[in-house]
């Protein structure tokens, strides 16, 4: 660089013309470039004089000899100049005495009251302040010079931040300016501590030339720019160009970094950080200028762009009260903000087209640039980039900073909006927001031709749309904004407008709805009426791969808002083709319109527009159209799904059936008020549709669908309960997890190398070559669940083979698990399959088949399978698990029915009944009722089936009576085993109640439960996995519970039930009403039920409820007859061993209750004996009950053996054929014994 490249910087400051430092003189003080300071003319050296003298005179702390050859060079470069001798003259003085003085001087004018009385720094003057510093010697000029700087700092520090200008003659004679200028520096170096930089700076800006001597003491001072500069930023005042004061300091700061350039953009970033100064930090824009210039956006246009739209709401508001503020002064050439204004649309004529210019502002600037501009009659392809940030910085300027464009600057606006980009993307985004700020700001249309000039460029748009489309190469093209502008105005939703245009444009701002009302004249008019709008959406091109990644607006939100709107029905035009069409053409990640546009077109298909025109809807989506979509997933051919379509689109279309179906149910009373049923699709539909196996896919897209896959749990909790259930959440989890996925990975192939035929093969020889169709099944064990698909059929089909004696159990328990893993994809179908193969051989040989809805009206079909299956553990739970999912369906199945039937039949009804009396309408709570009836009666029949399962069968009696093993269903009870007396029970139990509980009961009593023997049984496992679904059931309705024990089982399953059911608790709830029941075989079965649940749930309020038993049993005991006193109490009595074995307070209450049992029963054989007195016979009773009530006491009280109390044994004959009361007699005695016997166990 030479000095000849740097042009000297002359600025009009207080009408005097002074020399500043350059950039080039600036940079070299900075870096100490001796070469470049010699480069220097004598006037640009002499404003840097005080800092090179020092600099040669003072001792360095750089000790180099490269330095020490730069201090020669500096001394010889000042050796010409004779003004070095007044400085170092200057540099003589003794500065420590000189800062001692103005310290005084400061304390005796902070004692003074800041009143300019005495000074120490100088006496009196004899002449004025510029005369005395003229004649004055070094000393006595540092002196003046310091004096007048603390006078000025001293009124600053009391101002208050209130601006004064002080008038100085020292610092305002042109004359002695570079003298002073000097002193200045010297003492700003000399004594920093008491002459701070920064307040030096503040201080000057409070006088005349100001500016200058800021500028020459920074030069000096190169190292304090940033210091100085933020110091006064931080200092200032948060709008400059509302006070002198402010202007000043603009100034001196613009005039700083003209001085240093490479610091001005920092400079502006302390201004915005700050939030002081706005003009500043335009000025210092219009004065940047880039070492290489970007042709798309200047930097005005980046910075107030950057200030009004960026997320710093402070600094947003900042910069608006500078605009607002700026425009109520009279316009002035001098003003920041005109300036600002003028280079916008300097910039703005520079990228119109010649012929789109109808109006030049009268400014000598502008007609240049108009007379360069080319004459090409459209916008530039290389212009449309910084038209469109040009159109966002002024709609950000008129909408938040409040703006209000003069005419030329509206008229220059309107050209550039109306002017026709080339077909790129950045051309369609340039259209897109001259249309929204045309919508935003419709002021801009001011005139009639104006208004002619927008019509014909919105036709224009209308007509070039599709050719830019497919010229841009962009999916999101602004004949989607035109198309949903022109519905929301159709619409009347204004505010809808509003928003688009907010999003369009990237900000926030006011627009009034009546503002909108001239554009909405034009657009419902004369350019897009009702009819032209809806027939051109059905027109427009689906977008093909819609995604969440295509932004802006497209076709998908104009359809969504015409069928919001009605108008596809409104003007019988079929919009169900775009949809369906729109729906396959869609991917991952889930664009988010298309779910409300689903709903809204459910609505408009089940809604009429109209009540008048009940037949205006639109048409679903046919089954064989959505068949087409899941071909190839529905486990047939296809294997695992390799579809044209994506599982976006299954998923889609899956939510589509599962929400008309809803929404159809949901609707039936408002449809049949209109007389209007619509379509329901099919089952056989439905059975087609893998829904589990999307569920799955679904499940592990979460991410990518958004809130899809919640929406569609939802929806299959609310009509497919059994494909909700946990314990299949809970299986997926263990097929899903680490341990399968590590299993597979030991595929070498990804295909298996065994065909659904050769597996049915394997099967068919299960029982001789098991280790064969081993090896399959081991290898389809590695499998994902989607490659099993596939082999359903054959591993489903050939299920009845496995029932046979001698199969493997290591192959059923395999077949148990392959069949879990299949019920993860396609439940429906393999259960369906799954029962169509356990049916009973008879059946099979009829080829009868069951279907979906043959299932779900009756459920219990799953358990009329073949009964082998009810002692194959592995087949057994695949049963009960079916059996459960089926119980739910038929439950969802019966309450869409009925809510589907309920209103048509209601309204059927009403119509017959029109003009009849007397024949009121059938109550809706009536089928309400009879459907939950329906339901209980269905699940109670389940619960008694499976209890039913739990019995042994007859050839499991006679394999087990030679054993002798103890009871299977007792064992299952805790503590030692009960006694019971088979000899008072027989007999009782060939009574009225028949002879099967009676042979339930002695197989209790002769423990012949078990095949195996020990637990190792598969009667017992059945049993678990019995209980365990009983629990289920009883926990999600306990009303079932309530309801089973009301009907009653056999009482030999009792011990079952309690030990193995942990629900079974809840029947202490309703076991007194159970008491309170009339008939005798429930009061009996209350009572074992509760004996059983005492001993196993010793609670407080078991307790109470043997109490209330205790109490009822000695109630009935006064009012019962002989015969039903038998009956009752046989089966009762050893009851009352179990509460007192739970409840040793209860022995007081159960000794006196058999005492009163065995008093009636003595009295009634004592009045039968006919050959003893009457008399006698009583005497002998009250003996007999007077000795086993003194033995109990005496077992309760003392430790006595057992054989002391051992009872004589009877034969067989003489208990059978003793009377009744006898037999009763002898209950009650080995009743007490038995109660004495765990008592002394408990001792």
């Amino acid at each position: 660089h030479t000095p000849d490249s740097f042009a000297l910087r002359y600025r009009m400051t207080d009408s005097s013309g002074l020399q500043f430092v350059s950039p080039y003189a600036f940079e070299a003080m900075q870096k100490v470039d001796v070469v470049r300071l010699a480069a220097l003319s004598d006037s640009e050296l002499r404003l840097l004089l005080p800092c090179l003298v020092r600099m040669a005179l003072c001792a360095p702390a750089d000790q180099s000899n490269a330095w020490a050859q730069d201090k020669k060079l500096i001394l010889r470069l000042l050796s010409g100049v004779e003004a070095v001798n007044s400085i170092v003259a200057l540099l003589s003085v003794d500065f420590h005495a000189l800062e001692q003085d103005a310290r005084k001087e400061q304390q005796l004018r902070h004692k003074a009251g800041g009143s300019n009385g005495e000074s120490i720094l100088v006496s009196q003057l004899q002449h004025g302040l510029t005369l005395e510093f003229e004649h004055s010697d070094p000393l006595r000029r540092l002196r003046l010079a310091l004096s007048e700087l603390l006078a000025i700092m001293n009124k600053v520090a009391d101002s208050n931040g209130e601006f004064f200008l002080k008038s100085s003659e020292l610092f305002e004679s042109p004359v002695y300016l570079e003298e002073v200028a000097d002193v200045l520096c010297i003492l700003q170096a000399e004594l920093p501590s008491l002459l701070p930089i920064v307040d030096v700076a503040e201080a000057l800006l409070h006088v005349r030339n100001g500016d200058w001597f800021l500028c020459l003491l920074v030069a000096n001072v190169p190292d304090s720019f940033s210091e100085v500069c933020r110091s006064l930023i931080k200092n200032g005042e948060r709008q400059d160009e509302e006070s002198v004061g402010g202007r000043r300091r603009t100034e001196a700061l613009r005039q700083l970094c003209q001085m240093n350039p490479s610091q001005a953009l920092n400079i502006r970033a302390m201004v915005v950080e700050e939030c002081h100064l706005p003009g500043l930090g335009v000025a210092l824009t219009l004065d940047y200028k880039p070492d290489s210039a970007d042709e798309a956006v200047s930097p005005l246009v980046s910075y107030v762009s950057g200030l009004l739209l960026g997320t710093n709401g402070k600094v947003r508001t900042w910069f608006g009260m500078f605009i607002r503020n700026g425009q109520q002064r009279k316009r002035e050439s001098s003003s920041v903000l005109w300036q600002m204004r003028r280079q916008l649309l300097l910039e703005l004529v520079a990228i119109l087209p010649r012929s789109r210019s109808t109006h030049v502002p009268n400014d000598t600037e502008l007609d240049a640039e108009m007379e360069s501009s080319s004459g090409y009659s459209g916008l530039r392809e290389e212009h449309v980039v910084k038209a469109s940030a040009l159109l966002r910085l002024y709609c950000a300027l008129m909408g938040i900073a409040g703006l209000r464009p003069t005419d030329e600057e509206a008229e220059q606006l309107l050209q550039l909006m109306t002017s026709r980009p080339p077909a790129t993307p950045a051309g369609v985004r340039f259209v897109s927001l001259s249309f929204c700020k045309l919508l935003a700001f419709p002021t801009l249309v001011s005139t009639p031709e104006q208004e002619q000039l927008m019509v014909m460029w919105l036709s224009w748009m209308i007509k070039e749309e599709e050719y830019f489309e497919s010229a841009a190469g962009v999916s999101a093209s602004f004949g989607e904004m035109l198309l949903l502008v022109a519905m929301y105005f159709h619409s009347n939703q204004l505010s809808a407008i509003i928003e688009l245009v907010c999003s369009t444009l990237g900000m926030k701002i006011v627009i009034k709805p009546s503002s909108l009302n001239k554009m909405k004249t034009i657009f419902t008019h004369e350019i897009f009426t009702e009819q032209v709008v809806t027939a051109h959406a059905v027109r427009v091109a689906v977008t093909n791969n819609l995604s969440a990644n295509i932004t802006g607006f497209l076709p998908i939100h104009c359809i969504y808002q015409l069928l919001k709107s009605r108008a596809f029905t409104k003007h019988k035009v079929s919009i169900k083709d775009w949809i369906f069409r729109q729906l396959c053409e869609t991917t991952t990640p889930l664009h988010t319109q298309l779910l409300p546009l689903i709903d809204v077109y459910i609505n408009s298909i089940l809604t009429p527009a109209s009540k008048a025109n009940p037949e205006a809807t639109n048409q679903p989506i046919t089954e064989q159209e959505i068949l087409n979509v899941f071909q190839g997933r529905t486990g047939g051919d296809g294997g695992k799904g390799r579809s044209q379509y994506s599982i976006t689109t299954q998923l889609l279309i899956l939510y589509y059936i599962l929400s008309y179906e809803e929404a159809l149910l949901a609707n039936t009373k408002a449809l049949a008020l209109m007389q209007k049923k619509p379509k329901s699709y099919s089952a056989a539909l439905m059975d087609h549709i893998p829904i589990k196996y999307l569920i799955r896919q679904a499940q592990g897209l979460q991410q990518e669908l958004g809130g899809l896959h919640s929406a569609l749990l939802r929806l299959l909790a609310t009509n497919y309960p059994h494909l909700c259930m946990v314990e299949d959440w809970i299986c997926e989890e263990e097929v899903t997890g680490t341990l399968p996925l590590l299993r597979r990975m030991l595929l070498t192939t990804p295909a298996c190398k065994y065909s659904p035929v050769k597996v049915h093969k394997a099967f068919q020889n299960v029982v001789q070559n098991g280790h064969r169709l081993m090896r399959i099944l081991e290898h389809l064990m590695l499998l994902c669940a989607g490659d099993l698909i596939p082999y359903a059929e054959a591993l489903t089909g050939s299920m009845s083979l496995l029932l046979e004696d001698g199969v493997s159990r290591r192959v059923l328990q395999t077949i148990n698990k392959l069949w879990m893993v299949l019920n993860t994809v396609m439940p429906r179908r393999l259960w369906v399959m799954t029962v169509n193969a356990l049916q009973p051989s008879v059946k099979l040989l009829r080829q009868h088949r069951y279907t979906q809805n043959d299932l779900l009206v009756d459920p219990l079909i799953v358990l009329r399978c073949d009964p082998r299956v009810f002692r194959c553990p592995p087949l057994m739970d695949i049963t009960l698990h079916m059996l459960n999912g089926y119980l739910l369906a038929s439950k969802a199945y019966l309450n869409a029915h009925l809510k589907e039937t309920a209103e048509f039949e209601r309204q059927a009804q009403t119509v017959s009944n029109l003009g009849l009396t007397g024949q009121p309408d059938t109550p809706e709570v009536t089928r309400e009722e009879l459907k939950n009836a329906l339901l209980a009666a269905q699940d109670s029949a389940a619960v008694q089936i499976l209890l039913e399962v739990c019995l042994p069968s007859f050839q499991e009696e006679q394999q087990l009576g030679a054993k002798g093993n103890d009871s299977l269903l007792r064992s299952v009870q805790s503590g030692p085993d009960l006694p019971i007396r088979e000899q008072g029970r027989t007999g009782a139990l060939q009574g009225p109640h028949g002879s099967q509980q009676a042979k339930a009961e002695s197989m209790v009593a002769q423990g012949v439960w078990q095949v195996e023997g020990g637990l190792l049984s598969d009667l017992r496992e059945v049993q678990c996995l019995i209980c365990c679904l009983l629990h289920q059931m009883f926990i999600a309705d306990p009303n079932i519970a309530k309801l089973v024990h009301f009907q009653g089982y056999p009482q030999a399953l009792l011990p079952l039930t309690v030990a193995g059911i942990p629900s079974m608790h809840i029947c202490l709830d309703f076991i007194p009403e159970l008491l309170a029941q009339p008939q005798l075989e429930k009061q009996i079965f209350a009572i074992q039920l509760l004996s059983h649940l005492c001993t196993q749930y010793a609670l407080p309020k078991s307790l109470s409820v043997a109490r209330l038993a205790i109490s009822v049993m000695a109630t009935l005991l006064t009012v019962m007859m002989r015969a039903k006193r038998f009956v009752f109490f046989m089966p009762t009595l050893p009851c009352l061993v179990s509460f007192c074995r739970a409840f040793p307070p209860l022995y007081d209450d159960v000794a006196s209750l058999l005492v009163q049992v065995g008093q009636v029963c003595a009295a009634d054989v004592a009045t039968k004996a006919r050959d003893i007195d009457p008399f006698i016979a009583s005497k002998l009773t009250l003996k007999w009950l007077q000795y086993f009530s003194e033995k109990t006491k005496e077992a309760l009280g003392s430790d006595v053996e057992m054989s002391k109390m051992a009872l004589p044994k009877r034969s067989t004959e003489e208990l059978s054929g003793a009377d009744p009361d006898v037999q009763l007699c002898y209950c009650v005695e080995a009743t007490f014994m038995d109660i004495i016997r765990i008592s002394i166990q408990g001792l």
